[in-house]
């Protein structure tokens, strides 16, 4: 029995602090080497407990096999730009040693029924704690913008409607997946002119704020 939740979920409010840490200092390199980073973004959250006893309930999960059973309590998500940075970021994961993947789930290729577009990676992470080591499952969710944006609003929709959509709005959803889906695409096809403009961006604002010792509001940014 889960007496103590706040206990219970400590470890793996840790072990999303650190892969955030982690993964956001892995865009840090790609931009110290003037480089495209594939990751956009990090966030990050552990599951809340009312969350979790639903889906235990829903999927059948034994509390003496919540540790091993439910895959998602801490959950991490990237960003991505395009969808080929997401297969780059992907294989960086599986050269990691720090985190065991158990499993793949590449929902980009094998898109769902509803247009749900994701590609998920489940890990097994050490988690360092006073009273030793303790691995703990975590959930690695790799997606574009416009994917994310899609996602999100579906997740809305589910809890208004318990899964069970009405048949036209499933059919609209469903379109407006496809058409996140192609703008993705889109972006792809033009990916190096997208890149290029970025880069002389980045060097411009860099250029713009690179003397702040001269401008006072400059000074004051935190």
């Amino acid at each position: 029995m889960v007496d103590d939740w706040q206990h219970f979920l400590l470890p793996y409010q840790q072990a999303v602090n650190e892969l955030k840490v982690k993964l956001r200092g892995m865009r840090k390199q790609y931009q110290d080497q003037a480089q495209h980073s594939p990751i956009e973004f990090v966030t990050g959250r552990v599951k809340p407990v009312d969350s979790i006893k639903e889906k235990m309930v829903r999927r059948h999960v034994a509390e003496d096999r919540l540790e091993q059973d439910m895959q998602d309590i801490a959950g991490v998500r990237i960003m991505c730009q395009f969808v080929e940075d997401i297969y780059e970021v992907v294989d960086l994961l599986r050269e990691r040693s720090d985190m065991n993947i158990l499993e793949e789930r590449d929902y980009i290729s094998n898109v769902k029924p509803s247009g749900y577009r994701s590609y998920h990676i489940v890990i097994e992470y050490p988690v360092q704690l006073i009273t030793g080591e303790k691995r703990i499952l975590a959930e690695i969710q790799i997606r574009t913008l416009a994917m994310n944006f899609w996602a999100t609003i579906e997740h809305s929709l589910n809890y208004k409607y318990q899964g069970e959509f009405p048949s036209d709005l499933s059919a609209r959803l469903k379109r407006a997946a496809e058409a996140a889906f192609k703008l993705d695409n889109e972006m792809s096809e033009i990916r190096e002119e997208i890149q290029e403009a970025q880069n002389l961006f980045s060097y411009s604002k860099n250029s713009d704020w690179s003397d702040k010792s001269t401008n006072p509001i400059d000074n004051n940014e935190k």
